[in-house]
């Protein structure tokens, strides 16, 4: 049964450390694989698009991801790292762990990431706009990084369209 975490805000140390890497024997760990359903049932109830493990505050390189689309499934990624990044765009993003704020902020429209899944097999996830910028977000959260680090006006989500901007939908 998986259990509602509490997501850490701006100012919580988890947010500022970089994640330490996940050992094969902790994936195997069935506290870990609870972390995963925890982290997948928290990211819902947010609602939100992706949710890393900083976030809840477990500085573990681990993070959920559903776009909700019919190019990509739901998949929870340990350890991961951009293997190749494609053509620059502006993007307006928000956070769950900065609410009520949206900025601007300079992300690639494609990547590629590599990684281990829930089962520490090795995967490869691939795509652009939305699921491309949610796999960027989600890594910076890994390495202590908060969008706001990098986004420019930064502001109050007033619009519909600002409040519903990504990791604002990961919030």
């Amino acid at each position: 049964m998986p259990y509602l975490r509490e997501i850490v805000t701006e100012g919580h140390p988890a947010l500022l450390r970089v994640a330490k890497r996940v050992t094969p024997k902790e994936i195997a760990d069935p506290l870990f694989q609870q972390l995963i359903d925890d982290m997948f049932f928290t990211m819902y109830e947010a609602p939100g698009v992706g949710l890393a493990a900083p976030q809840v505050g477990i500085a573990k390189q681990l993070f959920v991801i559903d776009v909700k689309d019919d190019e990509h499934d739901p998949a929870a990624v340990i350890n991961p790292k951009i293997e190749s990044a494609e053509e620059e765009v502006e993007l307006t993003e928000g956070c769950l762990s900065v609410p009520g704020y949206v900025g601007e902020i300079t992300r690639f429209e494609r990547v590629t990431v590599s990684g281990l899944d829930r089962h520490g097999h090795k995967i490869r996830l691939e795509g652009g706009g939305l699921f491309a910028q949610c796999l960027q977000h989600e890594i910076d959260h890994l390495h202590g990084r908060l969008y706001k680090d990098s986004a420019r006006d930064i502001r109050l989500a007033v619009t519909d369209e600002e409040k519903e901007a990504p990791q604002a939908a990961e919030a």
